[in-house]
């Protein structure tokens, strides 16, 4: 039994912060936050109990888990939350921790660091009985192999990072003229964003659905599964639609994703939450293509559906407790749509575009929930992910859910930085999303088709009406 927590330092910023903040605060547990002077105004720097600004680059500010784990210690904080993205999957930033008697709110060291490599992961889901996609067991850097290999797999193939991810190092090949240079070009992109070079390759599955499975597991053996989500909607492998449940998943093969998944973290001695992705091809025949070892972006909806509160459950069993439920004591009510709003210009290519809000109003009512760290007057900075807000939206059938997402997403106003909205409400339209019939094509079909324009009128066309008409007054 781990010490009880009664103090958390959240290695992170942003939305996330302030969303561990809260299940912190419901727990009784006091709060320390960080920040880089450039999010000096974050709204989490306001939430947190305390707050400590780590001076020097922006970036590494959230990086350097020696800084972090020392503060940790001044600051007398029992464990550390690393929310998702920066170290919240670095399995050195995890010993480092156990190794200064800090509590790390997540798996153990060892799994982090196995999934962080996925030919080590691949290799140990096919010994545990997880399908998994064919192609290479180890990195390659030799092209005149990787050509051979990729002949033998058969095109398409897919080249992807070995030490990444994100979309970052990786390349689809549809036939063999194009290898070489897909492949110069992914090893490059591989060393520049990881430090290393290696890659692997895959048979390349077209147009699938991407379903992942969220799973939790405390430190005595139980492990339980939360359901599913679909998160086929993406531009450029980024997520930026998540659903839960699927709305065209059949049953039985539901069933056996959620069958797979728990037996194999259960043999694995996985501990706290994890998320188990696979590619589902037009068959419903369905392949592991990787591990997330902490907290999804995307978990909220699956909170929604299961009224289950993932942070919290994640402290608590950091601390040693067992899951407060059994697997048939979880039950799921309706559907959930998440939309990751992002301050990028969707009529120039979806450019991020940093600046001041100038006026924010978020929607609200029934069934819809904004987890979000922007408001009037916050300057988004310009060093981190796009990503300034969260909405989701609730209700029981998958008709009703589009509806209110729709209302929802009307309701939605941020002026002064172009969004992704403009393309969020052209989607809630889309007669193929409201029938549920997509894949991992989607927005590339789709783009072309959708009217991207600021509903409402551009803040720049505002600002010239607005100009035009105080001229026009005071020529009367």
């Amino acid at each position: 039994m781990n010490k009880e927590i009664k103090r958390v330092l959240i290695a992170n910023r942003g939305e996330v912060a302030t969303r561990i903040i809260r299940a912190c605060k419901e727990l009784d547990i006091e709060t320390v936050a960080i920040y880089s002077e450039a999010d000096s105004k974050g709204i989490w720097v306001k939430k947190a109990d305390e707050a400590y600004m780590i001076p020097g680059d922006p970036i590494q500010a959230y990086l350097n888990f020696y800084k972090i784990v020392d503060l940790a210690k001044q600051t007398r904080c029992d464990a550390i939350h690393p929310g998702y993205g920066f170290l919240s999957e670095n399995a050195d930033f995890a010993n480092y921790c156990a190794e200064k008697g800090i509590i790390f709110i997540g798996p153990k060291p060892e799994h982090i660091a196995l999934f962080g490599d996925k030919l080590s992961a691949k290799k140990v889901m096919r010994e545990v009985g997880v399908p998994v996609l064919p192609g290479t067991d180890e990195p390659i850097t030799d092209l005149e192999e990787a050509k051979i290999i990729a002949k033998e797999i058969g095109f398409p193939v897919i080249i992807k990072a070995a030490y990444g991810g994100g979309g970052r190092g990786m390349r689809i090949v549809y036939e063999p003229d194009e290898f070489e240079t897909a492949f110069q070009s992914a090893t490059a992109e591989a060393e520049k964003f990881f430090g290393k070079g290696d890659v692997f390759i895959e048979k390349y599955i077209q147009n699938p659905r991407h379903i992942e499975i969220q799973i939790m597991a405390d430190k005595h053996g139980n492990v339980i599964h939360l359901g599913e989500r679909d998160c086929s909607i993406q531009r450029r492998h980024q997520k930026i639609i998540e659903i839960a449940p699927s709305p065209r998943l059949k049953e039985e093969t539901r069933r056996e994703l959620f069958r797979v998944s728990t037996r194999a973290m259960f043999k694995l001695g996985y501990e706290n939450v994890g998320t188990m992705e696979f590619l589902v091809d037009e068959q419903d025949n369905f392949y592991f293509i990787e591990m997330n070892t902490r907290l999804q972006v995307e978990h909220t909806i699956t909170e929604v559906i299961t009224g289950v509160d993932i942070v919290q459950r994640m402290i608590e069993i950091s601390q040693g407790a067992k899951l407060p439920f059994l697997q048939e004591e979880i039950t799921f009510r309706g559907y959930s749509i998440q939309f990751r709003i992002n301050a990028e210009d969707p009529r120039k290519n979806f450019a991020p575009s940093p600046g001041k809000v100038t006026s924010y109003h978020s929607p609200g009512g029934p069934g819809v929930r904004i987890d979000a760290a922007v408001y009037k007057d916050y300057i988004i900075p310009p060093y981190y992910d796009s990503m300034v807000a969260k909405m989701i939206v609730w209700a029981l059938s998958w008709k009703q859910t589009v509806n209110r997402a729709r209302r929802a997403l009307d309701e939605f106003i941020v002026r002064g930085v172009p969004t992704n909205i403009p393309l969020f409400r052209q989607i809630v339209r889309d007669t193929d999303f409201k029938e549920g019939s997509f894949d991992t094509s989607y927005i590339e079909k789709k783009l072309p088709t959708f009217n991207l324009k600021a509903e409402g009128g551009d803040p720049e066309d505002l600002a010239t009406v607005i100009a035009a008409a105080i001229a026009a007054y005071h020529k009367l």
